[in-house]
């Protein structure tokens, strides 16, 4: 029990972390052989599949500069089993453009040893599309 805590307070933290930009305090918590897997079809979402921690760095440091401000993400609740935590979160944020990006996730994050090794990020991926692909949409 006292391990599925420690890892439910990292998840907590890792979002905190990602809210206020620190990117290197995210990257912190990462085990050196963790991945991240983003849902999506890589060729319709440019940003899903799986990624090495140095890609998930470069792909934080790129979303960052998009953003006016950072990405804030909120943990709306999380349960843990074994070195596991199934996390929902909400996100909110805008980015230089104008658009307004407001997604909903399920992450289901694996911990070894107190660090994070696999992240498997489920999102709305048309969400991500019209707000960070596509040229077409309208910013609101």
């Amino acid at each position: 029990m006292e391990t599925e805590q420690r890892n439910k307070q990292a998840t907590a933290v890792l979002f905190e972390r990602i809210s206020v930009g620190d990117l290197d305090g995210v990257l912190g918590l990462l085990a050196d052989d963790a991945t991240w897997w983003i849902a999506g079809k890589p060729e319709r979402l440019p940003t899903a599949g799986l990624y090495a921690k140095p890609r998930v760095a470069k792909l934080l440091r790129g979303m960052q500069s998009g953003l006016r401000g950072h990405l804030k993400m909120t943990l709306l609740g999380a349960i843990a089993e074994g070195d596991r935590v199934a996390a929902e979160v909400q996100s909110a944020g805008e980015l230089a453009n104008g658009r307004r990006y407001r997604q909903e996730y399920h992450f289901l994050i694996t911990f070894r040893d107190g660090l994070i090794t696999a992240v498997r990020e489920y999102l709305d991926t048309q969400h991500v599309h019209d707000v960070w692909v596509s040229r077409d949409a309208p910013a609101p």
